[in-house]
């Protein structure tokens, strides 16, 4: 008898990816202080084509076929081998769409921040709160759907069995095992529904204290402002505010980064530039761009410029007035 063909691989013995992708969907009408609705599209969730399935991952290789086998081959004790090239290409997809996941988390929290910044409307905001606890929850069964692939891939090249394993039934059992697991907390914890959380405070606070900006003298608020904009680094006003994680001290993107850079190439640790700060190794992955400072910062230099063409209006009509 001989060994079936490549093409011959039973397609029912696929592991079905899972139950959705991700592609552009509309978000809801938003209103924009800055100009006209917003357009922005995070991505939505949508079921897949019925061709979505591991058959097209996997494909089985005999010795007769005299073929040059790459690295990524795994030989069965039988004889035949298991080509794992084509499901690390669609792993690579899978994190494609983890990617499409973070841009549609960020789109949804710009739009949030600009919620709070023009109208503060609780109930929009809420509304793209539950848009980004979806999104975490997408991105939770994508990474626990690649991981089951991988552990299955792994423990077939370990524990090398005689016969071509079903791989829909290992998969769909490490799946399941981790799914089990879930609870809201897991949510909660996404790296991305974090700073959401954090950059809609930081915006709030912000908003606030513009507010509380009339009830004091107009140059001490303005000074109070801009010191809270300046660089430990620098010792100039911030144009792309970078936060520490870790401390929660915020620096000049470039001038943090640079500092990280020389000291890698030194093998020296980063203490925090932050005065008084106890942190002593500072790291590029600790840091997040902080949205709602630069609007800050923005907001502040737009209201300079206004004061300032304000007065030179006024010069001029007092000049008119004296002449």
């Amino acid at each position: 008898m001989t060994a079936p063909s490549c093409a011959e691989a039973p397609v029912d013995e696929a592991v079905p990816l899972p139950a959705w992708t991700v592609s552009p969907g509309p978000l809801p009408h938003r209103r924009s202080v800055r100009g006209p609705p917003l357009e922005q599209e995070p991505l939505r969730p949508r079921r897949p084509g019925p061709d979505s399935r591991l058959s097209q991952c996997v494909s089985v290789i005999f010795p007769k076929e005299q073929q040059a086998f790459s690295s990524n081959d795994f030989k069965m004790p039988g004889g035949a081998r298991i080509s794992f090239n084509c499901v690390d290409s669609a792993l690579s997809s899978l994190k494609n769409c983890q990617s499409y996941i973070n841009t549609g988390m960020d789109i949804a929290t710009h739009v949030a921040l600009d919620l709070v910044e023009s109208f503060n409307d609780v109930e929009d905001v809420n509304s793209m709160e539950n848009v980004m606890l979806q999104y975490a929850a997408m991105d939770r069964e994508l990474k626990h759907y690649m991981k089951a692939i991988e552990e299955t891939v792994n423990q077939i090249k370990r524990e090398k069995p005689e016969n071509i394993p079903d791989l829909k039934y290992l998969v769909k059992e490490k799946f399941t095992a981790l799914e089990s697991n879930n609870s809201d907390s897991d949510l909660q914890n996404n790296e991305k529904y974090i700073y959401f959380k954090d950059q809609l405070k930081e915006m709030r606070k912000q908003c606030n204290g513009n507010e509380s900006i009339e009830q004091i003298d107009e140059d001490i608020a303005v000074t109070q402002s801009q010191t809270n904009f300046i660089c430990p680094i620098t010792q100039m006003e911030m144009k792309r505010p970078v936060r520490n994680k870790v401390c929660g001290h915020i620096y000049e993107e470039d001038a943090i980064l640079k500092i990280i850079q020389t000291r890698k190439q030194q093998r020296k640790k980063v203490r925090c530039p932050k005065i008084g700060c106890s942190h002593v190794d500072v790291k590029g992955t600790d840091l997040v761009r902080d949205e709602a400072l630069k609007r800050a910062i923005d907001s502040q230099k737009k209201q300079s410029w206004s004061t300032l063409e304000k007065s030179d209006g006024d010069d001029g009509d007092t000049k008119k007035i004296c002449c």
